[in-house]
């Protein structure tokens, strides 16, 4: 632990408690610095030696020159506003729009609530066969995986049936046909972190990136095409393999992308002998296709044939009766992935969810408008603020810190409080289904292991909103929203303001201010990502 210099100032009486409480996220990577005393660095100008000083003094960091920052320090207790900068200015939050999506699902879903995914049968079932249709359907299930789909046909087998005349139908009439968020990037069209939504989908792992394959190329000989293998197997993707594998110490180019509108995985450039397989999660066009194509050759390995073609996106009739069915975890569970790895597609599967569940319609525009009103009665002041989706991918999110740390404040009462708080990252912890997008970030610091938040990152927008214990054991609750800022990261600006709180009392208002190391990152274009989106590269 580098040393720390105190100042400290004569307490001063408690400013103006937070009547809309908020906080706001950030994330990607993480920029060392050094905790030292109050030097200010040339230009700086703050005469302040408490704790407005010392993060004003951060603040004027010339890459935030020309750029917005939204920043609220609270006593989680009292409510007791401690600092504030711009607390009111509507802000860009990226991904920590989850935790007003993610509190919601918590209070209106249920901390126990479980998607279902559901084999089921119309017809009449004779010596092992069924003289009808077979539904497979969803619920909005984002973490259902390849073996899930298998479980239930072997179930399917076990029930004795061995052969269907009718369809294979997939019934995802659970939420609506509407794929994609509002405003998303149409260049983002093949990334994991930008799959569409349906209630019937397929993770290709345990990171639970719904919607997508695994895609590797390895190189194989000079002169041939690299070897490409897909998690999991299946022929709903097709693979347009232009690459070539070329000889040792050649520049490696090799890409991978879905091609506009289609379900063709385009391997194209040079991968040179001995190097690393390339390994890329891309999203599939129309997910309710990709896990019924999954579970229909999960069928037949399990020896049920079915006769009839696969049909998608029709209701299950009520007079259907169940066969199989596949229970997700518990909410509370699955706060973890996707909290901790930032998870877009759960963030959007949770908001039709929570549509359904409060309106019977599993839509954006019922998911919104149910968090809205979970907002407004925990005291946010919805008028102010503009949510379009539950993740923070669209740029038309718009949210003042101070009613992001007035929710983080609100929730603390809450029944299911310590389930949700669990599922924040943690600073500094090295097991990545703890840490999470924080566990390579303010190491060697008194936050480390102490401080949790919520990260967020796109192009020009960073974020952190959370909770740490300062130097006195003090809760404080925080939330930094920096924007239009040039520079590629501005991480350790918002760390830099969590380990000062992390570092001082301040309540005896001896403040000890965390100083930017001058080696800092730059022109690093990974930067405009939350470094979970960089798989599986990611820092995180």
């Amino acid at each position: 632990m580098r040393p720390v210099t105190r100042t400290t100032q004569t307490r001063k009486p408690a400013r103006t408690s937070l009547t809309t409480r908020a906080t706001a996220l950030g994330l990607a990577a993480l920029l060392a610095w050094t905790v030292q005393g109050a030097t200010a660095p040339a230009g700086a100008g703050p005469s302040d030696t408490g704790l407005k000083g010392a993060i004003d003094e951060i603040l004027t960091d010339p890459r935030l020159d020309g750029g917005a920052a939204g920043v609220v320090v609270a006593d989680a207790e009292t409510g007791t506003t401690l600092y504030q900068r711009n607390s009111g200015d509507r802000l860009m939050p990226a991904s920590n729009t989850k935790i007003p999506t993610s509190v919601a699902a918590m209070a209106l879903l249920g901390p126990d609530h479980h998607f279902r995914t559901e084999v089921l049968a119309t017809g009449r079932q004779y010596a092992g066969t069924l003289h009808g249709d077979l539904y497979l359907r969803g619920t909005g299930d984002p973490t259902t995986l390849a073996t899930d789909y298998d479980r239930l046909a072997a179930r399917v087998a076990a029930s004795g049936i061995r052969r269907v005349t009718g369809r294979l139908v997939a019934d995802d009439t659970r939420f609506d046909g509407n794929r994609l968020g509002r405003s998303w990037a149409a260049d983002d069209e093949s990334s994991y972190y930008s799959a569409q939504i349906s209630a019937l989908t397929l993770a290709p792992d345990t990171d639970y990136d719904s919607g997508t394959v695994i895609v590797e190329a390895a190189a194989t000989s000079a002169g041939r095409h690299p070897a490409v293998t897909l998690t999991p197997r299946t022929d709903y993707v097709r693979v347009d393999n232009r690459a070539t594998t070329v000889g040792s110490g050649r520049p490696d180019t090799l890409t991978i992308e879905r091609a506009h509108g289609t379900n063709t995985l385009v391997i194209s450039g040079e991968i040179p002998v001995g190097a690393s397989p390339t390994k890329e999660w891309i999203t599939v066009d129309e997910p309710t296709g990709y896990a019924t194509a999954v579970f229909a050759d999960a069928l037949a390995a399990h020896g049920v044939r079915v006769d009839g073609p696969t049909r998608l996106g029709l209701a299950t009739p009520a007079s259907a009766k169940p066969v199989a069915v596949h229970r997700s975890m518990p909410l509370k569970q699955l706060m973890h992935p996707f909290m901790k790895l930032s998870n877009n597609m759960h963030a959007e599967a949770l908001t039709k969810a929570v549509g359904y569940e409060t309106s019977g319609s599993g839509s954006w525009s019922a998911g919104l408008a149910a968090i809205d009103a979970y907002l407004a009665k925990e005291g946010v002041d919805t008028s102010v603020l503009r949510q379009v989706d539950g993740s923070g991918l669209s740029r038309m999110n718009l949210y003042p810190a101070g009613q992001l740390a007035g929710l983080l404040l609100a929730v603390r009462d809450a029944p299911w409080y310590a389930d949700w708080y669990a599922s924040l990252p943690v600073a500094c912890d090295p097991d990545r289904a703890v840490g999470g997008t924080l566990r390579r970030r303010m190491c060697d610091t008194p936050a480390a292991l102490n401080a949790r938040g919520k990260t967020g990152t796109l192009t020009g927008a960073s974020a952190l909103s959370g909770y740490v214990r300062d130097a006195a054991g003090r809760q404080l609750v925080y939330s930094v929203v920096l924007n239009n800022h040039l520079a590629s990261s501005v991480k350790d600006i918002e760390d830099a303001i969590v380990v000062t709180l992390a570092s001082s009392d301040t309540a005896a208002g001896e403040i000890a201010k965390a100083d930017l190391r001058p080696e800092r990152r730059v022109n690093d274009s990974s930067d405009a990502l939350e470094c979970t989106w960089q798989k599986p590269r990611a820092r995180c």
